[in-house]
């Protein structure tokens, strides 16, 4: 997918992306998730066994966005997320522990053992469409 600037930019740079998705009744759920950039057009998160699991399922479509700061840098995606068994644990991938290793056990007081034995469910996330100013 060919992303815009400032999506891109918020892609690399930011450390929480809010994900909604909807209920099987259509009651729609807006979570903030840490998330990892996975190459041009996919985010792998690491979630509780929660009802955004349940939500999801075998295949949902789903938003996410960003914050903005007073209107700009605007970033809002869509796409289809799926419950991935395949991906390692978080605490095994290397690129989620560069990015969050410091939060945590900074921050959440956790070893990346007990934070990936709590969020173990792989989701991915494939990137449909993007909007971005």
């Amino acid at each position: 997918m060919d992303l815009p600037d400032v999506a891109r930019e918020r892609l690399d740079s930011e450390a929480h992306i809010w994900l909604t998705t909807v209920s099987p009744s259509g009651q729609p759920s807006t979570s903030l998730v840490w998330f990892l950039p996975d190459g041009d057009d996919e985010l792998l998160i690491y979630s509780l066994d929660s009802q955004r699991v349940r939500n999801i399922g075998d295949g949902q479509k789903v938003a996410l966005n960003f914050n903005s700061k007073g209107g700009g840098g605007v970033a809002t995606f869509t796409g289809e997320a799926t419950v991935d068994p395949d991906l390692p644990r978080c605490d095994e991938h290397e690129g989620y522990l560069a990015k969050y290793q410091d939060r945590i056990e900074q921050h959440l007081g956790m070893t990346p053992t007990a934070f990936a034995d709590r969020y173990h469910v792989g989701i991915r996330v494939r990137l449909a469409g993007v909007r971005a100013w």
